[in-house]
């Protein structure tokens, strides 16, 4: 047996410790909570919102179609599909997607965070915690700030809920939301409080093997623009009358001033409008042209009636047939609010669609 001088020893480890260091991987000095991360799960999840219309009537509602995130430095990410909006109610469903939340433009919100992970070290043991949260809202080209509370749960080992512990108040002119408030209220004839509550109940799932061994994959991104919830394949006649009539209530197709030029802003709108011919076969749509009453009569009717012809010309132009479609200039004939405010007139300055065949 090799024996080493007693003096010797010290000077042999200084020279294989670190050799022993370079080849041991580094331990940290305490695991993350949140591991390779974790992911939404949809199906166990919630995420629903409650208005008040004519004062006292409550409407509960929510969104089918969401996903999202937490990475391992608890950086989340929710991404809400607008046009997934559910009421229960198909032609209202519409009303939120095209007046409201004018998902054709804006067609998803997120909920975005960064979550302290000394705040939830002690959460394996407690099991459920409740943490206040700072976290940004991006809804309707708006981004804002909100401070809340939440409970966070740990289900198991490879599940954690966060949900709210009360409703969150979200103004709708924090957001630029306003008109679509005035809209929906004209549109179903109510009276809305310009504000709502929300609440939530994610479910997020250990990214990472499972007890079997499997990989457990993160969700893969969605498209928002195929999550609204409708009837499959073609319209009724009630649904398209329906939509064709929220659809000339949205005030976003644009023209400059005393000219039939579509603006590019238009085209968000008018591809859904294609989108929704098609599904309604066999119909003739009337693109009417209207104008408010300033300038001559004669003037007026004739912008009203190249603004319509622009709008078809659009619609040809993206495959919908020729005679499916046919354009009327009314000028100033019709008027639906009187020329005598700013907001009277432009709301007198519209296109609208109607069945006609």
């Amino acid at each position: 047996m090799m024996s080493f001088p007693r003096f010797a020893l010290p000077a042999l480890l200084s020279a294989i410790l670190p050799v022993l260091l370079l080849l041991s991987p580094p331990v940290k000095a305490q695991d993350s909570i949140f591991g390779d991360g974790w992911t939404l799960q949809r199906e166990a999840s919630s995420l629903r919102f409650q208005s008040v219309k004519n004062l006292t009537k409550v409407e509960s509602s929510g969104f089918a179609e969401f996903e999202g995130a937490i990475d391992e430095t608890g950086a989340a990410t929710v991404r809400v599909f607008l046009d997934s909006v559910d009421t229960k109610i198909d032609l209202r469903n519409v009303r939120m997607r095209f007046l409201f939340f004018e998902t054709f433009q804006y067609p998803e919100a997120v909920i975005s965070t960064k979550i302290d992970q000394s705040q939830l070290a002690d959460l394996p043991s407690l099991r459920r915690k409740i943490i206040p949260l700072t976290f940004d809202l991006d809804l309707h080209g708006v981004s804002k700030t909100v401070e809340t509370e939440i409970a966070v749960t740990l289900m198991s080992d490879d599940l954690v809920a966060v949900s709210t512990t009360a409703p969150i108040s979200v103004a709708a002119s924090d957001f630029g939301l306003d008109g679509g408030i005035k809209k929906l209220e004209e549109a179903a004839n109510v009276v809305i409080v310009p504000s709502a509550t929300v609440s939530f109940d994610f479910v997020f799932a250990r990214n990472g093997e499972d007890k079997d061994g499997i990989e457990v994959a993160s969700a893969a991104p969605q498209v928002a623009a195929a999550k609204a919830l409708e009837p499959e394949g073609n319209f009724d006649v009630d649904a398209c009358k329906g939509r064709f009539e929220i659809l000339s209530r949205t005030d976003n197709i644009y023209f400059p001033s005393g000219s039939a030029s579509l603006d590019a802003r238009s085209e968000p709108l008018l591809n859904s409008l294609v989108d929704i011919i098609s599904r309604c076969p066999g119909l003739v749509i009337e693109v009417g042209g209207h104008t408010d009453s300033d300038g001559s009569a004669e003037g007026n009717m004739r912008l009203s009636e190249l603004r319509a012809a622009a709008v078809t010309n659009f619609l040809t132009s993206k495959q919908v047939p020729g005679d499916r479609v046919k354009s009327v200039g009314y000028g100033e004939t019709r008027p639906v609010a009187p020329n005598t405010t700013n907001d009277g007139k432009r709301r007198n300055r519209r296109i609208e669609f109607i069945v006609v065949d």
